[in-house]
């Protein structure tokens, strides 16, 4: 009992030694490219991740988020929704700079929106509690994607 004790004391610690864990909530806006560019012109995305630090500048964890294209003509077309469930990972560059990516499963959330493959890569800079993300988002599905330019900010919790 002891020896577990201690062994789920070092865990504990290893994981709050690093600071680039915890929650963290973020907002962003893109612009849509590739097939939804033409019809759609914004894209409003919010997201909220737990990251555990695994090494001094490595973190992973789980992230769950929200993303809706807007169309240009809302009296012709619907907005194109979805639910991104994906796993999280940053690479922290030294300074303030960070890349990341986060790698899941679009869940379409609108009628006839089946998603798909999820995908996120990201450059961000670190300010302290807030971040300046820009990223590149998309869902993969059959026969086309819905894909987005992006700028944000996160927020440490």
């Amino acid at each position: 009992m002891k020896n577990l004790l201690i062994i789920g004391a070092l865990i504990m610690a290893s994981f709050s030694a690093y600071p680039q864990g915890g929650f963290k909530a973020g907002l962003n806006l893109g612009i849509p490219v590739g097939d939804l560019s033409d019809a759609y012109n914004l894209q409003f995305g919010a997201d909220v991740a737990y990251m555990f630090g695994v090494a001094d500048t490595f973190s992973v964890g789980p992230m769950l988020g929200y993303s809706n294209f807007f169309p240009e003509d809302s009296d012709v077309l619907d907005n194109v929704q979805f639910l991104p469930i994906a796993a999280s990972g940053r690479f922290n560059l030294g300074s303030a700079f960070f890349l990341g990516a986060d790698l899941g499963y679009g869940i379409g959330i609108d009628d006839d929106n089946d998603g798909g493959f999820y995908y996120r890569p990201q450059l961000g800079y670190d300010f302290g509690l807030i971040g300046l993300v820009a990223s590149y988002s998309g869902v993969s599905m059959d026969g086309g994607s819905a894909s987005s330019v992006n700028l944000g900010v996160e927020f440490g919790l």
